[in-house]
């Protein structure tokens, strides 16, 4: 699909990085900072200059890192144990954070890309295909945001158009017909709201996505992995365990959207993010999703290979209990769960 090439310790795809995306203030040491980042990014260049100044001078200077990476640490933990709603969109916006296409090498092998809809053409901000995920045949589907100018324009920013949504269950009705499990990784701030998607027919698309993920008769596993926005993230989020992401959001519609509408003010984002419940904390309080997959200290795009192990982990667990499940029952589970959250007590 993307050329590889291996950096470190994990495999990713081979993409520049884009320069800036809502919430981020710059960019040291060829890591982007977030706005309640700034001390952290301060320390960060210091130990950079000092390891510079180390590399030519031959002057051993580890215990001052080594004092200065404490301190980092210790600001990362503070800052990250105590984000606001708000601020954990920044974290799930991130320009550095792994994208779908990132899990897919790291957590899938084998994988053969599948294109078009069979009916009008091909959206690249839907990637799916065949691959073995730990040995076992699966269909994975996700929304890939692209990262720098070039792949952002290809993928169209993750937004999809009806197209995409229409391989995606193209996609899901092969995987039924092979009993072969699925896994989704969702990634967009909402499906394209173009006049051209419209016309197409993009909330019917969306719909009928929908509608198929509840008649499905094989596992589904959701991993929200980033931005979870509106009926472009619902299309790919029916399943039978959902996840999330430690630091992922998950909406009706964009901070910014909803400040729009009740405030005509998109500055009042922050109190939006607040009022609506998107964090996965929230969801798991509502009892939306399952279950939070842990990010490393500092969110995913500090330490990607710990998150694929730590979600990779998760999948694995889920996916040995769904598959003991006969297809009938799986399918009748995961219409109940999504009834149930549409349901209040007389309480």
């Amino acid at each position: 699909m993307y050329p590889l090439r291996v950096v470190g310790t994990w495999t990713h795809v081979s993409w520049r990085r884009h320069a800036s995306i809502v919430g981020t203030f710059g960019r040291k040491n060829g890591m982007h900072f977030l706005d309640f980042e700034k001390p952290i990014a301060e320390l960060e260049g210091k130990i950079a200059e000092l390891k510079h100044l180390s590399d030519g001078d031959g002057i051993n200077i580890a215990e001052e890192v080594g004092r200065l990476q404490n301190r980092v640490d210790k600001d990362l933990r503070s800052a990250y144990a105590k984000l606001s709603a708000w601020q954990k969109t920044q974290v799930a916006r991130h320009p550095d954070r792994p994208h779908a296409v990132d899990y897919i090498n790291a957590l899938i092998e084998d994988f053969v890309p599948l294109a078009g809809d069979r009916l009008y053409g091909e959206d690249e901000a839907v990637v799916g295909g065949l691959g073995r995920f730990k040995g076992r045949e699966v269909m994975v589907i996700g929304t890939e945001k692209g990262r720098d100018t070039e792949t952002r324009v290809k993928h169209n920013f993750g937004m999809a158009r009806p197209e995409g949504y229409r391989k995606a269950r193209r996609l899901m009705l092969l995987a039924d017909r092979f009993a072969l499990p699925i896994i989704t990784l969702v990634d967009t701030a909402g499906a394209y709201p173009g006049v051209g998607a419209e016309e197409r027919g993009q909330a019917e698309a969306i719909a009928r996505c929908i509608q198929t993920s509840l008649d499905l008769r094989v596992p589904v596993i959701v991993v929200v992995i980033g931005e979870g926005g509106s009926g472009g993230a619902m299309a790919l989020a029916v399943g039978n365990v959902i996840l999330m992401l430690e630091h992922a959001v998950y909406s009706v519609i964009s901070p910014e959207g909803c400040a729009s509408i009740l405030w005509r003010d998109g500055e009042q984002a922050k109190t939006a993010a607040e009022a609506m419940k998107i964090t996965a904390q929230d969801m798991e309080r509502l009892s939306v999703i399952d279950g939070i997959v842990p990010e490393p200290l500092g969110g995913a795009h500090r330490s990607p290979e710990a998150v694929f192990t730590a979600l990779r982990d998760a999948i694995d667990t889920h996916l040995n209990q769904l598959v003991r499940i006969d297809g009938g029952q799986l399918r009748a589970r995961r219409r109940d769960k999504f009834l149930q959250m549409g349901r209040f007590g007389s309480e």
